[in-house]
């Protein structure tokens, strides 16, 4: 039960950043984007940039961030990859990797601009 509570628990709080970022002028594109190197929790478009945000929960954010690994990021990096042969500019198109780290009370920090493309 314990899995299924964790995982309900990682979309509500995937849910609760798309909103965010929607009511801030940068609509959601994609919702657990999937491309053969891994998934991006999410895709937000601000203008012509593209934004991959990787949603992090845990008991504290400290916690969250801590659980972002070095593996974690180079799948971020190969499915981001992915995902823009679809975009005009493909490779060229401006992005922007995110991180929102949620708490167990739901507070969200969002860290934008994390890690360089």
């Amino acid at each position: 039960m314990t899995g299924k509570v964790s995982y309900c628990a990682g979309l509500a709080a995937e849910d609760q950043v798309a909103q965010i970022y929607a009511r801030s002028g940068r609509p959601i594109a994609a919702r657990r984007w999937r491309g053969s190197c891994g998934e991006i929790d999410l895709i937000a478009r601000n203008g012509a940039e593209v934004i991959f945000i990787e949603v992090k929960k845990s008991r504290t954010h400290a916690q969250a961030a801590a659980r972002l690994s070095q593996r974690q990021i180079d799948r971020i990096y190969g499915a981001a990859s992915e995902f823009l042969t679809g975009e005009p500019l493909g490779q060229a198109t401006d992005v922007r990797f995110d991180v929102a780290l949620v708490d167990s009370c739901g507070r969200i920090e969002l860290c934008e601009n994390v890690f360089a493309a």
